[in-house]
């Protein structure tokens, strides 16, 4: 095994799709790993595969995100070792439909899986990076987070969460030395969307990314030190205006009067 130059990245959701890639990408790159999803199989045979051609650390800890004490498992793990310097918050699902066509234990798994989870891990780093004064987390969001009418408002919301806690994060943490990403992918040819009854392929063809162009793209943006990353989204000004809009915003969304637009109906 040769040193560790980066430290060690604990990457969720790491069996397959965009976990699987970050894998073999960060390995490459000269991290050591630590694997976490439910299918052991698949990530021994992807840890081996990493163990040959990098000679990387590739440990395995398998956790299924949706249950307390697995998370719990997960957070010591993150507070408890100092040798870790990245966490990548992947672990994700969607629905098949919409709010009105599951069943509520439905929803409150791909709550558990897709907010729950990543807030408690993201955290937990946080407060690890912090006392050390450095390292970085990503979480995986998705377009949707700026698109909520297109599709299931659950699973854009809960993507919009992840965005919505990075950019805080990203603010809240800066100053220790600690650097945190949201990427939001669009449509990537992963394994979510069988696992959801959805087909990716009912999609035209120039709207899915691959999932290696895309963690190719966020590692581009991770190097570029972006709060936010749109691997897809062609034009940064128009990610950039919003975001300005937005911050100009700021100063005026809380006063103690009503918006002059509002007196006549208050009066009313």
């Amino acid at each position: 095994m040769s040193s560790n130059t980066k430290g060690t990245a604990l990457i969720t959701g790491a069996s397959s799709g965009i976990g699987a890639v970050y894998a073999d990408r960060l390995a490459h790159r000269g991290h050591d790993l630590i694997l976490v999803a439910r299918d052991t199989a698949r990530m021994e045979t992807l840890a081996a595969r990493l163990r040959d051609e990098t000679g990387r650390s590739i440990e395995i800890l398998r956790a299924d995100l949706t249950d307390r004490a697995d998370v719990a498992t997960v957070e010591a793990r993150l507070t408890g070792d100092p040798a870790i310097t990245l966490l990548v918050n992947n672990a994700g699902m969607s629905l098949n439909g919409t709010l009105l066509d599951n069943e509520p234990d439905q929803i409150e798994r791909l709550i558990a899986l897709n907010i729950t989870a990543p807030t408690r891990l993201a955290g937990a780093a946080a407060r690890a990076f912090v006392a050390r004064k450095s390292g970085a987390i990503v979480n995986i969001a998705s377009v949707l987070a700026l698109a909520p009418e297109m599709f299931d408002g659950v699973y854009s919301g809960s993507k919009a969460h992840l965005l919505n806690l990075s950019q805080s994060l990203a603010n809240q943490l800066a100053p220790d030395g600690v650097y945190v990403q949201a990427v939001l992918p669009g449509a990537t040819r992963t394994e979510i969307w069988a696992r959801s009854g959805k087909d990716v392929d009912a999609f035209p063809a120039d709207m899915v990314m691959e999932v290696g162009d895309l963690v190719d793209a966020a590692l581009v943006g991770f190097d570029r030190r972006e709060t936010v990353t749109i691997p897809p989204l062609a034009d940064e000004g128009q990610w950039t205006a919003l975001n300005e809009q937005r911050l100009v915003m700021q100063p005026v969304l809380s006063r103690r009067d009503v918006a002059a637009r509002y007196r006549e109906l208050v009066a009313a």
